[in-house]
């Protein structure tokens, strides 16, 4: 085999790069906001920081209520970002939990349980992930007041999971019909039950996929900032996605950037 020339590598090279840089660049350029005093972000370069301070995440982390400074709250406002980051913490923990179980446990079944001939699921579920979310809103919303779960965070636990469900349910059941059966046949055969050759052999087998099913969901849930807004009324209630987009941001600019990063 040839090797490739010289000016294709360093094509492709030069491609990668700019991929990375910008990939890496927004983040870059919030951290170096973030790290800003005002009297810099102001008079300063936009794309360097030349005194760092951590002022910001120390004004970001108090505590409503607490005495900021003489101006007072008129200029400097208190955010409760404790109380969001552990609404946040709850609320994706939950929902990533809850959303594999639920799509491990239906794609074992769909992909290793299923009667032969049965395909037309891969068309119901992909049907079901596609379907925009705003034509399912008003009735979502009904079904969360009727449960008297509006302003609760338990709203979003019942909510996120559907986001995500489709998708994982669709590539796990994949995973686990081309899984090779011989090893689940040769722990059969040893003695073990159905349910224990999954727990200990299978599950731990599909690591990998799993892991990605639950990077996917908690990047769909992270990304959501409608339905968090909605449901959850109460500046405490927040979390981190929709209690951002409260802060007034023409006034705690670097504090709103300081939270993003």
């Amino acid at each position: 085999m040839n090797p490739r020339p010289w000016w294709r590598k360093l094509g492709h090279g030069s491609l990668l790069v700019l991929a990375t840089v910008y990939c890496l660049f927004p983040i870059y350029f919030m951290l170096v906001q973030s790290l800003k005093s005002a009297h810099e972000d102001v008079f300063g370069n936009p794309l360097i920081v030349t005194s760092p301070t951590f002022e910001n995440f120390a004004e970001l982390f108090e505590r409503e209520g607490e005495v900021r400074g003489f101006v007072g709250r008129a200029l400097r406002r208190s955010y409760p970002f404790l109380d969001w980051l552990e609404n946040t913490i709850v609320v994706f923990a939950g929902s990533v939990a809850v959303t594999l179980v639920a799509s491990i446990l239906a794609a074992y079944a769909i992909g290793r349980l299923r009667p032969p001939g049965f395909r037309w699921w891969r068309r119901i579920i992909f049907a079901t992930y596609v379907i925009p979310h705003t034509i399912l809103f008003v009735p979502l919303y009904q079904v969360v007041i009727r449960l008297h779960l509006d302003d609760n965070l338990l709203a979003l636990l019942l909510v996120y999971p559907t986001l995500a469900l489709p998708f994982c349910v669709w590539v796990l059941s994949t995973h686990f019909q081309h899984f090779p059966r011989e090893v689940e046949e040769a722990a059969l055969i040893e003695g073990a039950s159905r349910a224990r050759a999954f727990w200990k052999i299978i599950l731990p087998m599909s690591r990998p996929v799993i892991v990605a099913s639950g990077i996917f969901t908690l990047g769909t849930i992270a990304s959501d900032f409608m339905l968090a807004s909605i449901f959850l009324l109460s500046g405490h209630n927040q979390t981190i996605p929709a209690g951002l987009a409260t802060m007034e941001v023409a006034l705690d600019e670097l504090l709103a950037v300081a939270g993003i990063t």
